[in-house]
């Protein structure tokens, strides 16, 4: 049956998840909400203006278009409690946790704890404060590199590894007494550094069966080298072999499948996506993080390689029937590199046209993903931080870059930045797997 869906969201993510819906033949049609000017571009696509922070007028939407189902694309809906609200109007085909099971995100926090009351691979915690001052007074009984992070939503931008006291307690300030992310800083969480690759791992499930996705591997800092602030991604790349088949069973057997087994036994049965982001140590996998949907870049370098229908497994893990899904995938690797805005992660530069879209998206088996942009007349212009997710695939990890790079060239806005080093530290990395320490980045 070809499906309506509405897809909730504005970011590259929801961009190159709507792509890929309207590939399959069991989507008809999308509304996109509120979408961006690329997937206004969408060919079977409809933008609806709508404010992603308002549960009730996103509820009164669905209520409206009465869609066959809902992806719901970026966290703050879901930690606010949007699958709830959806349900209680009879919508109950949403692809996304209820607001307790979405507190895995919505909480560094409750997820720390739960991850060790449950005996969950994660790195050792020195505590959890509520105050700058027992913050402060923490760091003093600490080892060094220290990571501090925000126990609430701040953009990907609410994590340090400090290297020295100095750092840190500049870091606390900025959370707790500058309030730059708000309430998310009325917590800090102090944890001990954990070293090696970074990997992000993200399942389907309907609470029960588990559909993994392809791994992937994200760039969080701003400069090459892995230098610079945290942002919410600079870029992504999935390869064949990016991880052994023993590894991915260890990271099922220890984190995924007692993850979601714990919190149905603890009142908060999980539906949706689950993204662990894991630290492959040397003594094994271990979570540095939960987030209760999918990734943003890593979406774009996972729909590229999709060779089943999306909407059929979306559609099973809302009506709890998963298992009748099997995920392929096309061989080889794919890449993308994020544009991103002048003064991102910052306060980014808007307003500025973007040129050679068109040039760029006939470079070979490549896909130009539109995340912080908006229509102006005839024009694609910057509306956002991270701008675009220049995304390609390939034979191999070498070529899907290259593609993806020649077609970043092609583009040009005033300010634009990206990183010329996505990929580059993957032979590095599979060659040291999880027995040697590579550092807090990728």
């Amino acid at each position: 049956m070809a499906m309506k869906i509405l897809v909730i969201g504005s970011g590259g993510r929801e961009h190159a998840l709507s792509w890929r819906l309207l590939r399959d033949a069991g989507a008809e049609h999308i509304w996109c909400a509120p979408g961006n000017g690329g997937m206004a571009r969408l060919a079977g696509a409809e933008c609806v203006a709508v404010d992603v922070k308002d549960i009730a007028a996103l509820a009164a939407l669905g209520e409206r278009l009465c869609p066959d189902l809902t992806l719901v694309g970026p966290e703050l809906p879901l930690v606010s409690g949007i699958a709830d609200d959806f349900a209680c109007r009879g919508l109950r085909r949403v692809v996304g946790p209820s607001k307790e099971a979405a507190q895995l995100e919505g909480s560094k926090a409750f997820a720390k704890e739960f991850l060790l009351r449950n005996k969950i691979p994660t790195g050792p915690l020195y505590g959890i404060f509520d105050s700058a001052g027992d913050a402060y007074s923490a760091l003093c009984a600490v080892d060094w590199p220290c990571v501090i992070k925000a126990d609430g939503l701040a953009a990907g931008k609410g994590v340090l590894v400090a290297s020295s006291p100095d750092d840190a307690t500049a870091f606390i300030d900025r959370l707790m007494v500058e309030r730059e992310f708000g309430d998310a800083g009325d917590r800090v969480l102090l944890e001990e550094a954990l070293r090696g690759p970074e990997l992000s791992y993200i399942v389907l499930t309907d609470g029960e069966a588990i559909l993994p996705l392809v791994p992937t591997r994200d760039h969080k800092r701003i400069f090459d080298g892995n230098r610079g602030p945290n942002t919410g991604g600079m870029g992504a790349y999935s390869t064949d072999g990016l991880i052994p088949r023993d590894l991915e069973e260890r990271i099922l057997g220890s984190i995924v499948r007692p993850t979601l087994e714990a919190m149905a036994r603890e009142g908060h049965p999980y539906r949706g996506f689950l993204y662990a982001g894991l630290m492959l140590t040397t003594d094994g996998p271990q979570v540095l993080e939960f987030n209760c949907r999918m990734g943003d870049p890593e979406t774009q370098a996972i729909v590229v390689r999709m060779d089943f229908p999306l909407a059929e497994a979306l559609q099973a893990a809302a009506e709890g029937r998963l298992r009748e899904i099997s995920a392929r995938w096309k061989p080889g690797a794919s890449a993308c590199v994020v544009m991103a805005a002048a003064g991102y992660p910052g306060e980014p530069r808007t307003g500025m046209k973007i040129e050679g879209l068109e040039e760029a998206a006939g470079v070979r088996d490549t896909e130009v993903f539109q995340a912080g942009t908006k229509l102006e007349g005839g024009d694609v212009v910057v509306s956002g931080g991270r701008v675009l997710g220049v995304t390609a695939t390939g034979a191999d990890l070498a070529t899907a870059v290259a593609r993806a790079y020649e077609a970043a060239g092609k583009i040009s806005f005033d300010g634009a930045q990206y990183r010329r080093d996505i990929g580059a530290m993957a032979g590095t990395v599979a060659a040291s797997g999880a027995s040697r320490g590579a550092g807090s980045e990728n």
